[in-house]
C-alpha cells in the first residue's frame, strides 16, 4: 500500500492512476488530476 501525496488515499502501488519519480523517489497518485496538482509545487507535497 502506498498513499498519495496530495489526497491522502491509499492505494495499491500497482493500480496508480499515474506516477512521478521526484527527488530520486517514486510517487504514486489515485488520478491525473492529482499529479497534476503534484507537479505544479511538488516540494508542497514532499517536504
Amino acid at each position: 500500500m502506498t498513499t498519495d501525496p496530495v489526497c491522502g488515499m491509499e492505494l495499491l502501488s500497482g493500480e496508480a492512476a499515474a506516477t512521478v519519480q521526484y527527488g530520486g523517489k517514486t510517487y504514486y497518485f489515485c488520478s491525473d488530476e492529482c499529479r497534476q496538482q503534484f507537479q505544479v509545487q511538488p516540494a508542497v507535497y514532499t517536504e
